[in-house]
């Protein structure tokens, strides 16, 4: 899969492109704006790296250019304002997705993935089933084995969004943004919580545990299909 990076720093452009190549991805970097536009607009790429702050033509310009000449391309911007305030911005100007420097490899990694992962069928998916795990999107009800679960609403939440990356690990940012809708403190123990209450209701009593915490990483429910 091919990644454009525009980013107007060559060192840390280069490094990014480094650990994407051992990652499997193939990059292309563009030093500024413009030219990251115009690569984006005649190239296919399978998600756009944007640095917000860019020479020439800065990356949420860039961004609201694309959108409005149609392409749909995923979008994650990379920026030192991290603050609520400038998140909504670089979302509502058409980004996908926004990660404050400085960042883990490992987390802009299953940002991307997750990014990748995304099409235009997936909201007509009206389930998700790992091993003997069922979430039915339309019901809201979840059973394993054939057994029913009850959730509370957020657990529900939190399931749905991890069994949609099953076998990816996802971050503890993402649970906050994606889940909690609001970016709490990183260090606050909301996800621990969740997480505990959750593998007590799904894990129980199975020889099998789906349910997976990647020490330093995240979080995973594991599919051994993948």
């Amino acid at each position: 899969m091919r990644v454009l990076i525009v980013e107007d720093d060559q060192t840390a452009a280069e490094f990014l492109a480094k650990a994407l190549s051992e990652a499997g991805y193939q990059s292309e970097i563009a030093g500024n704006g413009e030219a990251g536009f115009e690569l984006a607009s005649q190239n296919s790429y399978s998600v756009l790296i944007i640095d917000r702050m860019l020479p020439k033509l800065d990356g949420l310009t860039v961004v609201e250019r694309l959108r409005a000449r149609g392409d749909r391309t995923p979008v994650l911007i990379l920026s030192a304002l991290g603050a609520v305030d400038d998140r909504v911005k670089g979302l509502r100007a058409g980004g996908d997705d926004y990660l404050s420097k400085p960042y883990s490899l490992v987390e802009l990694v299953a940002r991307i993935e997750a990014l990748t992962r995304r099409t235009a069928s997936d909201g007509a998916v009206t389930s998700y089933t790992v091993g003997d795990l069922v979430l039915d999107r339309l019901s809201h009800k979840v059973s394993r084995g054939g057994e029913p679960i009850i959730l509370q609403p957020r657990e529900y939440r939190l399931l749905e969004y991890l069994m949609r990356h099953a076998g990816q690990v996802v971050t503890r940012t993402m649970l906050l943004e994606n889940v909690w809708d609001y970016h709490f403190d990183p260090q606050t123990n909301v996800i621990d919580v969740h997480i505990s209450r959750l593998r007590s209701k799904i894990d129980k009593g199975q020889e099998r545990p789906l349910l997976e915490t990647v020490r330093g990483a995240g979080y995973m429910i594991r599919d051994d299909r993948r």
